[in-house]
C-alpha cells in the first residue's frame, strides 16, 4: 500500500522537472542564456563565498549544539530554535530582518562607516542566514552519532582541546560536514527572496540567476524557462560530482 503515496509523492517531485525539460526552447536554447554568464558567475561566487563562511562560523556552532546536552533545558532549547528558526522563516522576512538589522537605519547599521544593503556582500550575508543552519544541523547530527572516546583517548595523551578539534574531531565528522557544506553552497545557489529584499536586483552586482529568472520571467517566458534549466543543471552537477567525490559511502 505504500507504493501509492509513495508514486504520488515521487510524481509530485519529478513532473515539474520533466515539464521544465519539455517546454525548455531547444531550437533557441542559445539566444535564450544570453547574457545569463552574468548571473551564474555572481550566484557560483556568492554562493561559494557564503559556504566558505557557513563552513567557518557553522562547525564552531555545531559543536557548541551537540555540546549541549549538559546545559539545561530551557537554554539548550532556545539555542537550538536560534538555529533552526530560518529553515521555517520565510526568506522574505529573513531579508527585512537583515535590512533592519544591518540596513542604513538598521540596529547596528547606522553605526557602520560603509553601506551593506544592495551590495554584493549583502547577497553572501543573506545567503548564509537562509544556508548556515543546514550546515550546522548537519555536523551536528555527525557529532553526535560519532564516538567521543576517541577524543578523550587525546586527550589522555595530552592533545589540547584546539588540537583534538583539529586532528579528532573535525576528521571524524568529515562526512557530515562534507554534506552540510554541499547543503548549503545548493541552498545558497538557489536563494531568492532574502537575497532580493536586502541585496536587491541590481545587475553585475546582486542580481543572482534566481533573481534574473525571476525578471526574465515577466518578459520573456522562453528565457526564463532556459535559465531555470541552466539553474537545475549546475545544481544537479553539483550535487553528483561532489557526492561522488566527497562521500563515495553514500553512493553505496
Amino acid at each position: 500500500m505504500l507504493w501509492i503515496p509513495a508514486g504520488v509523492g515521487l510524481c509530485l517531485l519529478v513532473l515539474p522537472l520533466v515539464a521544465l525539460l519539455v517546454r525548455a526552447p531547444w531550437p533557441r536554447l542559445a539566444d535564450a542564456l544570453a547574457g545569463s554568464g552574468q548571473p551564474l558567475a555572481l550566484s557560483l561566487g556568492t554562493s561559494a563565498v557564503a559556504t566558505l563562511v557557513s563552513l567557518m562560523l557553522g562547525i564552531p556552532l555545531a559543536v557548541v549544539l551537540s555540546r549541549s546536552g549538559e546545559w539545561p533545558v530551557i537554554p539548550r532549547r532556545l539555542l537550538r530554535a536560534v538555529v533552526t528558526v530560518p529553515l521555517v522563516l520565510p526568506p522574505v522576512v529573513g531579508g527585512v530582518a537583515l535590512l533592519l538589522l544591518l540596513g542604513r537605519r538598521g540596529i547596528i547599521g547606522q553605526f557602520l562607516p560603509f553601506t551593506i544593503p544592495f551590495t554584493p556582500a549583502a547577497v553572501v550575508i543573506a545567503q548564509v542566514f537562509v544556508a548556515m543552519p543546514f550546515l550546522v544541523l548537519a555536523v551536528e547530527g555527525a557529532l553526535s552519532a560519532s564516538d567521543r572516546r576517541y577524543e578523550i583517548a587525546a586527550a589522555t595523551l595530552g592533545a589540547s582541546r584546539w588540537t583534538i578539534f583539529r586532528r579528532v574531531t573535525v576528521p571524524l565528522v568529515a562526512p557530515g560536514v562534507a554534506a552540510g557544506a554541499l547543503l548549503c553552497f545548493t541552498r545558497s545557489l538557489g536563494e531568492f527572496g532574502a537575497t532580493i529584499t536586502f541585496g536587491g536586483s541590481f545587475p553585475g552586482t546582486t542580481q543572482t540567476l534566481p533573481i534574473a529568472t525571476y525578471l526574465k520571467l515577466q518578459t520573456d517566458p522562453d528565457a526564463a524557462i532556459a535559465l531555470s534549466l541552466l539553474l537545475m543543471v549546475v545544481s544537479v552537477a553539483v550535487l553528483v560530482s561532489l557526492k561522488d567525490r566527497w562521500l563515495p559511502g553514500v553512493a553505496r
